[in-house]
């Protein structure tokens, strides 16, 4: 049975993900802070019939990722796809948004570590079981942000457009090896009730395209805009 790794597990991308992937076979790892929120999410799968089950970790402390990635490695025998998507619900310590002008080292580190540095520690830890394999996907995912930046998310345009060009490269350096690595800008607000004149979309419109990029492997990128 294929598994799929998801980091930045929560009640709406990561669920519609895990539901997408778990519908076509696949057991699912969830990863996040919170272990009772992982529970719940894990038996809520549990009864639709897919096997789930929660790792906690913060992707701010990388050696706690990597050991919840082991841990879920022993456990289903291995990763075949990893998906990274960590999404703030709920506060995290230094996470403050700058516009260009306002962005220093010290609201911008933060934002590295959350959405680049994590994203290296993940595939670090995969990366080399699915090279011996010959076989994997690496899945990361940002805002559109990454591709055409907001000025109020200056400090988050520029960690999440490094982890974007990082994934890129990572793809073409990945050709021939059987990996595949691939980056998902979201550029629509995600559920109901955003800002108005933004365009939205569900969770459950959006996870099929991770489905497609694992399939057809065939480009680095997609942006997703309704």
């Amino acid at each position: 049975m294929p598994t799929i790794a998801i980091i930045g597990a929560g009640p709406g991308m990561g669920l519609a993900i895990a539901r997408t992937f778990g519908s076509r076979g696949f057991d699912v790892v969830l990863i996040s802070r919170t272990q009772d929120k992982l529970d719940a999410l894990a038996k809520q799968l549990g009864t639709e019939g897919i096997t789930a089950e929660g790792f906690a970790a913060d992707v701010m402390d990388r050696p706690s990722l990597a050991a919840a990635l082991n841990a879920a490695k022993a456990r289903f025998g291995a990763i075949d796809v990893l998906e990274y998507s960590p999404a703030p619900h709920s506060s995290v310590p230094g996470i403050t948004l700058a516009a260009p002008s306002e962005t220093t080292v010290e609201n911008v580190q933060p934002q590295v570590e959350y959405n680049f540095y994590g994203a290296l520690e993940a595939a670090r830890t995969v990366l080399p079981a699915m090279r011996e394999a010959g076989a994997g996907t690496l899945l990361f995912t940002t805002g559109g942000g990454s591709v055409d930046p907001i000025p109020m998310l200056g400090n988050v345009n520029a960690a999440a457009a490094a982890l974007r060009n990082w994934v890129i490269n990572l793809n073409k350096e990945l050709t021939g090896s059987g990996v595949y690595a691939g980056h998902v800008a979201i550029g629509v607000w995600i559920g109901e009730g955003g800002p108005e004149g933004i365009p939205s979309a569900t969770p459950e419109q959006i996870a099929p395209l991770y489905w497609e990029l694992h399939e057809g492997r065939d480009r680095a990128e997609a942006v997703y805009t309704g």
